[in-house]
């Protein structure tokens, strides 16, 4: 059964950084895409991030970029999102997700409706002082 379990949540005051993990079980993360997410109090969810599975591309949100970097370590099979410079606004819970499966070098996904292989349970991060 495919799982992703995230980590590394928490409380952190404007400014500050957090790093995400998203470890795998299951599967093996080669050839998988991976991606964040996050969804605000009232919010719809929304991409944060996403990796390709060769790790050579990836793309993020507007309001992210510049103080997020997603990253991989296939051998840890976990993938990563270092949150730096963190706002308020960034407050939310971050979910991970698996997919999709494939050999194209340059795809990930970042649309929340997509089926993806798997979703992590989320994990809470708050930003406040």
């Amino acid at each position: 059964q495919l799982q992703v379990v995230e980590s590394g949540g928490g409380l952190v005051q404007p400014g500050g950084s957090l790093r995400l993990s998203c470890t795998a079980s299951g599967f093996t993360l080669p050839y998988y895409a991976m991606s964040w997410f996050r969804q605000a109090p009232e919010k719809e969810r929304e991409g944060v991030s996403c990796i390709s599975h060769s790790g050579g591309t990836t793309h993020y949100a507007d309001s992210v970029q510049g103080r997020f970097t997603i990253s991989r370590d296939d051998a840890k099979n976990t993938v990563y999102l270092q949150m730096n410079s963190l706002k308020p606004d960034d407050t939310g819970v971050y979910y991970c997700a698996a997919g999709p499966l494939t050999t194209i070098e340059t795809l990930c996904i970042m649309a929340p409706n997509h089926e993806f292989e798997a979703w992590g349970q989320g994990i809470q991060v708050t930003v406040s002082s």
